[in-house]
């Protein structure tokens, strides 16, 4: 049985925060892994993913309709901060549930399955 991820309906952390990251984990570094051409210099030793460093985030590899059906284009790539977020459930993540109220969506719960 397979277990439904609420991140491929939502997308909303990739829309609400700067993706920042270490600069080694950019592709040109060499054990880096994220394309670097989809970043951009934040200081000497920051990068971020391109588009999430304005008042209107929206992260370049982001494709889709945020809160319908949305998925990361480097999503096997994608930088540490991206791995480390966990979507929110029964408020485990409250940067989650905030980025969700951003766009009007509701906190995620946990349905428990009944045997």
């Amino acid at each position: 049985m397979s277990t439904f991820n609420p991140c491929v309906t939502c997308g909303a952390c990739c829309a609400s925060f700067r993706v920042s990251f270490y600069w080694a984990e950019g592709d040109d570094a060499p054990a880096g892994f994220v394309p670097h051409e989809l970043t951009e210099q934040v200081n000497s030793f920051y990068r971020c993913m391109q588009g999430t460093n304005s008042p209107t985030p929206r992260c370049v590899a982001l494709s889709g309709t945020i809160g319908e059906s949305v998925g990361c284009s480097i999503y096997g790539d994608r930088p540490t901060p991206c791995r480390e977020f966990d979507a929110s459930l029964d408020g485990s993540n409250p940067r989650c549930d905030q980025a969700r109220a951003k766009f009007g969506m509701l906190p995620l719960i946990q349905i428990k399955e009944v045997a």
